[in-house]
């Protein structure tokens, strides 16, 4: 064996019922817990240097808070903060921590910084002498569809399942329906799995606490492949989601069977994975992180001002007052307004992180948001490592990060987007570049 070791934890994150779970524009205090709310930890080790990889079934943290918990876990047991690398599953059916100012959230963080630097050493105190394997391969039936259509004249028409199947549309753009995997077998200890896959957690519905479909990808992959443990890491999937328009009406499309449905589609793609893997170098671990300043997306004052009366509106429990403007339905006139308003006292740019962590000729690629596939896809094609994951919602959380071709085209994730045209330019420049880094660093 290499030097490489590798240690697996998990703690229960579940909050208790009544907490908001943000979203869709309106409160959504939780009422009760279809399934646990999990964080997961895994170690690595080779020789010099330690990494923790952690995924939280969390809807997005801040990178600000991400900053404390990595400063935490890399006082207490010797590491870098940027080998401390924490995604999150981004399911709806949890909490947020994307306001640092929101006394709801205070004793969330307090308690969920302690319970994640105590999940690291958890993690590394597990680590066991270990050989890595790799694999990828596409699903066997789709499972992840572009949300964002068109029809033929061009007009764009959201894909949340409501709208009028009779008019033809087309998905805008390609998913990515490839399932990757590494696998870590270790000396008399369980193996450890890591799957990725990229699809919006938005398929339960509801207001009871789930991990959605991610936590079916963990559950279904243990119960059937022996002695094993599983993490999932949600790939780039801000324009996606579940639903198939091309299914007859009446069939299931939605809910707790779907999304069991999909968590066992990905793990049974991965188990196949499992078994036809290739040994996989696995030394040495590097961790790099470069930073990039984007503009925020701020409005004009004549703006701001016609923005402020919208979220008075909505504020003040007056939706129905909310109207149209131009071709905007009054929900995306509040989507626009309350961007506009929570950036009127941002600063121009923003540092956004893109980081990187690589075990051999395996890395993985963190954006601190929802960038659409696109963005995912072409990060991964050109990298120069054997096997690369793409990580959203990773080290921070900054909401969606459209492809730049899009912005003209408006709809939900544009107008929401908190950075202006440019931005995925940028991201993807950018992760190219510390994947290069991570790439020549082995050398």
């Amino acid at each position: 064996m290499e030097n490489l070791k590798a240690g697996f934890a998990r703690i229960d994150i579940t909050p208790p019922i009544g907490h908001n779970m943000s979203g869709y524009y309106h409160e959504r205090l939780s009422e009760g817990i279809l399934d646990p709310l999990l964080a997961t930890a895994v170690a690595v080790n080779d020789g010099k240097t330690t990494a923790v990889i952690i995924s939280a079934d969390v809807l997005g943290l801040r990178q600000e808070f991400c900053d404390l918990v990595r400063d935490e876990i890399a006082k207490r047991y010797g590491l870098s903060r940027e080998a401390v690398f924490i995604s999150c599953t981004h399911t709806h059916l949890a909490y947020p921590v994307t306001d640092l100012s929101d006394e709801r959230y205070h004793e969330l963080m307090l308690s969920l910084t302690d319970k994640l630097s105590g999940l690291a050493k958890m993690a590394i105190d597990d680590m066991k002498p270990s050989e890595m394997y790799t694999n990828s391969a596409e699903t066997p039936v789709d499972i992840s569809f572009i949300r964002r259509r068109k029809t033929k004249d061009g007009k764009l028409v959201a894909n949340t399942g409501k709208f009028d199947t009779s008019v033809e549309t087309f998905p805008d753009g390609d998913a990515d329906r490839r399932v990757a995997l590494i696998n870590f077998v270790r000396e008399n200890a369980p193996e450890i799995a890591i799957i990725n896959f990229q699809v919006h957690p938005d398929v339960v519905g509801g207001l009871e606490l789930s991990a959605d479909y991610p936590g079916f990808v963990r559950r279904t992959y243990e119960a059937a492949v022996e002695n094993s443990l599983c993490m999932y890491i949600n790939g780039a999937q801000g324009d996606t989601n579940h639903i198939n328009v091309e299914t007859p009406d009446g069939e299931l499309k939605a809910g707790y069977e779907f999304s069991r449905h999909m968590g066992r589609t990905i793990a049974g793609t991965a188990m196949s994975l499992r078994a036809m893997a290739k040994k996989t170098k696995a030394t040495p671990i590097r961790a790099y992180q470069k930073n990039t300043n984007v503009p925020h997306n701020k409005a004009t004052e004549e703006e701001l001002r016609e923005a402020r009366v919208i979220v008075d509106l909505h504020e003040s429990g007056r939706d129905d007052e909310i109207p149209q403007k131009g071709d905007l339905i009054p929900i995306l006139n509040l989507v626009v307004s309350t961007r506009m308003v929570k950036l009127e006292n941002a600063p121009d740019f923003k540092e956004l992180y893109v980081s990187g962590l690589s075990i051999g000729d395996f890395a993985i690629l963190g954006l601190p948001g929802e960038p659409f596939t696109d963005i995912g896809r072409r990060i991964k094609e050109s990298s120069k490592f054997k096997m690369t994951f793409i990580s959203c919602c990773a080290n921070g959380y900054e909401g969606y990060f459209p492809n730049d071709s899009t912005y003209a085209d408006g709809g939900y994730e544009v107008l929401s987007a908190r950075y202006k045209e440019g931005t995925a330019k940028k991201l993807t420049e950018t992760g190219k570049e510390v994947l290069d880094n991570l790439f020549f660093a082995q050398e």
